[in-house]
């Protein structure tokens, strides 16, 4: 009984001393090899006076620890996003094979029903996007379901004050692979002048052109049939 009494007490004050010396309690338990509830360690350090010395290191030893935890618990995060957006993108992929021309059409109404122009005495497709992915998704999309004449394609890049235009309509020029002669002259909000564009990488906006009347009246019929279905459906 004496000889667990005196292994008890050394061991206590071995904890105390490793305290004493700026350690924290996972490194106590570490070191002496022995998981030691937290309350009792609490207990046994009560009273334990720091010089500052111990103080600075206990101090610099438990931001290091929490700055650890918290990369760790982001990294933890990162992972478990990155697995959820995984499996939702291969829970829809089966839906890609059902993507006919006759459902890219429909795509392409729904797409013009919320970017394109809106005005109903236009007897041309207008739509602008500041999304280069955008862009080039219309205008595959109109090549797929139409008989295209690229020549009745049109652009105007649309920027800000502080912006580069030459720099902005060679970017455009490749992104729709329009001749330069099918743009119209870049304007330039004033709105902006003298403020500074914050979002990084903007390239403006392309507006698209394309000038067939019969395309844009079956687009816009196609969109208002399927709003009406939509309808019909609820």
């Amino acid at each position: 009984m004496y000889n667990l009494i005196v292994y008890y007490l050394e061991f206590k004050n071995k904890a105390i001393d490793l305290r004493s010396k700026g350690k924290t309690y996972s490194d106590i338990t570490r070191i002496l090899k022995r998981n030691i509830p937290k309350s009792t360690l609490s207990e046994w350090f009560k009273h334990i006076i720091f010089s500052k010395s111990s103080q600075r290191k206990l101090q610099k030893n438990v931001a290091f620890k929490l700055k650890r935890a918290q990369l760790k618990a982001k990294r933890i995060n990162a992972e478990k996003r990155e697995k959820y957006l995984l499996d939702l993108k291969n829970k829809n992929l089966y839906l890609l094979d059902l993507i006919n021309v006759p459902m890219q059409k429909i795509i392409l109404s729904i797409l013009y029903l919320a970017e394109g122009s809106k005005h109903k005495n236009t007897r041309f497709l207008c739509l602008g996007s500041s999304d280069p992915e955008i862009i080039k998704f219309y205008l595959s999309l109109l090549r797929a379901c139409f008989e295209i004449d690229n020549s009745k394609f049109r652009g105007r890049i649309q920027c800000r004050a502080d912006q580069n235009k030459k720099r902005l309509e060679r970017f455009w020029k490749r992104t729709t692979e329009f001749k330069i002669k099918q743009f119209y002259p870049t304007y330039v909000d004033k709105r902006t002048i003298g403020k500074k564009t914050l979002k990084k990488n903007y390239k403006g906006v392309c507006v698209i052109h394309y000038f067939d009347t019969s395309v844009q009246l079956e687009l816009e019929l196609l969109a208002d049939s399927v709003l009406k279905y939509t309808k019909k459906g609820r």
